[in-house]
């Protein structure tokens, strides 16, 4: 009998308040939607950083021939093979922690497998290169990729190595341009949702506002404040849960329109979030949604409904 009429008073109170509901619902929808995004574009920084920096290695450009601007290239030449295996022995004795693998990498297979593809003709700034302009180096597989700056100590300076390169230099910019696009992204949903309680409360206050001499009837007749309570939190919560709704459709609509069927066809050499990861946040964009409705329906409640 209770529950019967509370849910019914909720009913009612929802077919009253629907324009003040529909806002409840607006401002739930894009405060949680812009939750979603950053919590997906967070993961996504993620998911592409763990991926990429497992590829990354560091660069040890050797020595070309000709003028270089380092000290340890003063002898004009490129190191010979000898020179090669010493630097090797260098990595293998005094990184072998830092180390997991080696690769050589030639002037030849150099100038074939990565600057023709970026210059097909072999022109670069109105020159046209050959193999002998290039340089050898030695890629190196660290085991862990934060310990760039000790490969580096060791290496820099020695003869036959012109240049230390951490290939995550290439990366982080752009990584760091995403993680600040994520915190105004965050910034705004806190804004947003700071918005939503206080629309909330104030809607819901307003309704028991205009239903009080109905509540008072109720405290008259014995009921119980939660009684009383629960008609108007529910209809917060019943707003929340369809914004709340509302944003994970649209997350899951645009990560399926924009990011599954466009840009990961498009750019295949990225990972990128799927829609297991807006059905993994949904819950708590749902869940967060009604706590926060709740509260602030609870809090706002408090001065109509003392005993």
């Amino acid at each position: 009998m209770r529950l019967r009429f509370i849910l019914s008073e909720t009913w009612t109170s929802l077919k009253r308040n629907g324009s003040m509901i529909l806002s409840v619902t607006l401002v739930t929808f894009i405060s949680f939607l812009f939750i979603g995004a950053a919590v997906l574009m967070q993961t996504q920084i993620t998911k592409a950083k763990g991926d990429w920096y497992d590829k990354v290695e560091v660069v040890v450009w050797l020595c070309p021939d000709g003028t270089s601007q380092a000290a340890s290239c003063a002898s004009g030449k490129s190191p010979t093979q000898d020179e090669i295996v010493s630097i090797e022995d260098t990595i293998n004795n005094e990184l072998s922690h830092d180390v997991a693998k080696i690769t050589y990498v030639s002037k030849q297979q150099f100038y074939t497998n990565t600057f023709l593809k970026q210059y097909p003709n072999g022109v670069y700034q109105g020159r046209t290169l050959t193999a002998a302009d290039m340089q050898d180096s030695l890629r190196l597989k660290l085991t862990d990729p934060q310990k760039y700056q000790e490969v580096s100590e060791v290496l820099t300076g020695r003869t036959g190595v012109e240049q230390v390169e951490d290939q995550r230099q290439i990366f982080d910019p752009v990584f760091n341009a995403l993680n600040k696009a994520t915190e105004v992204t965050v910034v705004l949903a806190g804004v947003m949702v700071i918005v939503a309680i206080m629309l909330t409360g104030t809607t819901i206050r307003m309704s028991a506002a205009s239903r009080r001499s109905e509540t008072e009837i109720m405290r008259y007749v014995g009921a119980s404040n939660w009684t009383i309570r629960l008609p108007f939190i529910l209809e917060g919560s019943v707003a929340s849960i369809i914004g709340s709704l509302l944003a994970v459709g649209t997350l899951s609509l645009v990560v399926d329109t924009f990011i599954t069927n466009w840009l990961a066809k498009s750019v295949t050499w990225m990972p990128f979030i799927r829609q297991s990861n807006v059905l993994f946040t949904a819950p708590f964009l749902i869940v967060g949604a009604i706590i926060l409705s709740a509260l602030a329906s609870a809090v706002s409640l408090r001065r109509y409904l003392k005993a």
